[in-house]
């Protein structure tokens, strides 16, 4: 009876409690899970991260479900990394999710961290592009100069740069410090080199990487469209279409000199670029094709063919057109001093000057046959009981230049100290900033500082010069006797070369480039960038008007925008 009774109060009583209950269960069984096991910090991170909000058991039912995903993350915790960074998550849900890890999980993480970085750098290597000063200065070279050359020694990173601008063109991913050409729209250009395997191996590599790794090159990767391959030369490639910013196209043609002028005619292009140096009817028929709206064409080679057409064409044939950048070993940062000095050592001595100066082989022209090592010295104070006196050549369309002279009365020996050298400024600007260097500095001027000139309203170069403080001579440039020979002045300085009694202080850059290509054409010395060659050379016919009595000025190196001073 007493149990009959319970049966019955159990089916009386059963549908009032199933009702009373059934909401709950699902909570109640959760809650005894967690009774069983709080949750990790990992889980709760994990559901953090996914956007899991709610009571525990909300959470204890997401971890339930979703094991093998946690499972996932503690062997590789990068998968959640990404998404905490790729989403706007607060920050310490991302402090959390580290807080979260094992010692072994948050080095594995460190390693996935470092490694996606990396990947993100190869993969994207124009977004990290942080030129040279000379490499900046090529580029920036592209804005007022249709045609452009980089002349540069042997793997000194010229054909990166050349690569990083196609890019640029190619991609209208200009970064925040461009300064040079640039292009609205989408673009067409070529891209060009001795032969298809060299193409392959340099300009193909530099611009999308090498075969089996496209997109670790200038080019990013999430910008390449299509690669076209050409016959003929195994994993060249003939066409390279690009991801413009403006959601068209841009087209990279490849091609070879071994072809010959002919396969250039008839394209219409926006830019060409030629890597290593092309025979001068290639070159020719390349710059016709961006005739339409002048567009920019630029070379990056070593001048080892001497001074041939093409060289001589920038060299010696001036024109607002064109362009020289000189790029030597000892600007490429990516070297330590042992490394160049190994490069260097490594290298025939007929060549030496080419391959890590840039400088094409002058032969007999060349007026200072003396190699660099034998006058460049680094930067030092001098005493002041040393004389010093500087020199001047006047110029407008052409350099102004000028340099001071220090002298060693006791070893004869004469050390450039600073040099100068702006084009189209007025005497009020360039003795503003030579007067720096002491009012009291005696200057050596040229006998073409006597003619009057218009921009002067009658009055000779030489007092414009007086009028805004600087100390000239009373003379121009001349020896003891009176003669103003330019042969005499030139061996005086070459003898003092030859002797060990002429310095140069190594970061005069400016300087340096004009000695590198200073030399005769026709028997004659060539009246063309020798601007500071010749302010050195007045300087030291008159180095017996040295003074001492010099107030000293501290020295510093700066960039006024289109040269090196140093002040």
């Amino acid at each position: 009876m007493q149990c009959g009774v319970r049966r019955s109060a159990g089916r009386a009583f059963g549908p009032l409690i199933s009702r009373c209950i059934t909401p709950w269960a699902g909570n109640i069984a959760v809650a005894a899970i967690a009774s069983r096991r709080p949750l990790r910090r990992l889980e709760i991170a994990v559901a953090n991260a996914y956007g899991k909000k709610g009571t525990w058991a909300d959470l204890h039912r997401w971890v339930a479900d979703n094991r093998p995903l946690i499972k996932a993350v503690a062997a590789d915790p990068g998968l959640i990394w990404r998404r905490l960074l790729s989403e706007p998550k607060p920050p310490k849900e991302r402090f959390q999710f580290a807080a979260a890890l094992s010692p072994d999980q948050l080095a594995a993480l460190a390693r996935r961290i470092g490694g996606e970085k990396e990947r993100r750098v190869v993969e994207n290597k124009l977004g990290h592009y942080k030129p040279y000063p000379k490499q900046a200065a090529f580029h920036d070279a592209g804005a007022p100069h249709r045609e452009r050359l980089l002349m540069a020694a042997n793997q000194s990173c010229k054909t990166m740069a050349g690569g990083m601008e196609c890019a640029m063109h190619s991609t209208g991913r200009y970064p925040d410090w461009w300064r040079g050409a640039r292009f609205d729209g989408p673009t067409v250009g070529s891209v060009a080199g001795v032969t298809g395997e060299m193409v392959r191996d340099t300009v193909q590599r530099v611009l999308i990487g090498r075969p089996g790794q496209e997109g670790t090159g200038a080019i990013p990767k999430d910008a390449i469209a299509e690669l076209v391959p050409s016959r003929g030369v195994p994993e060249l490639l003939d066409t390279i279409r690009v991801r413009h910013i403006s959601g068209s196209v841009s087209t990279i043609g490849l091609k070879s000199y071994e072809k010959g002028r002919e396969k250039w005619q008839g394209e219409t292009l926006h830019y060409v670029w030629f890597d290593e140096e092309p025979p001068n009817d290639v070159y020719l028929e390349g710059l016709t094709r961006t005739n339409v709206g002048n567009q920019a064409v630029w070379m990056t080679f070593t001048p080892l063919l001497g001074m041939s057409e093409t060289v001589r064409r920038f060299l010696l044939e001036k024109s607002p057109d064109r362009h020289v950048t000189t790029l030597i070993i000892d600007e490429a940062e990516h070297f330590s001093p042992e490394e160049r000095a190994r490069i260097i050592a490594s290298y025939p001595a007929h060549e030496r000057e080419a391959r890590t100066k840039g400088v094409p082989t002058m032969g007999s022209g060349r007026i200072f046959p003396v190699s660099e090592e034998l006058i460049a010295i680094n930067q030092r104070e001098f005493p002041d009981h040393w004389p010093r006196i500087g020199g001047m050549d006047f110029g407008w369309d052409h350099p102004f230049a000028a340099v001071e002279l220090v002298w060693d009365r006791d070893t004869d020996v004469v050390y450039v100290n600073r040099c100068y050298r702006v084009r189209e400024a007025t005497p009020v600007v360039h003795a503003g900033a030579l007067r720096a260097w002491g009012r009291e500095l005696p200057w050596s001027w040229p006998r073409d500082g006597r003619r009057e000139t218009l921009e002067g309203a009658g009055k000779p170069l030489a007092d414009q010069y007086r009028q805004q403080g600087l100390h000239m001579l009373h003379v121009h440039a001349q020896f003891d006797d009176g003669s103003v020979s330019v042969e005499a002045g030139i061996q005086d300085m070459l003898i003092r070369m030859e002797s060990g009694r002429f310095k140069v202080f190594k970061h005069l850059t400016d300087w340096f480039d004009e000695y590198r290509l200073y030399h005769r054409k026709d028997g004659r010395v060539h009246k063309e960038s020798d601007d500071l060659m010749s302010a050195t050379r007045y300087a030291v016919m008159m180095l017996r008007h040295a003074r001492t009595d010099i107030p000293r000025k501290p020295r510093s190196t700066r960039w006024d925008g289109r040269s090196w001073m140093s002040m």
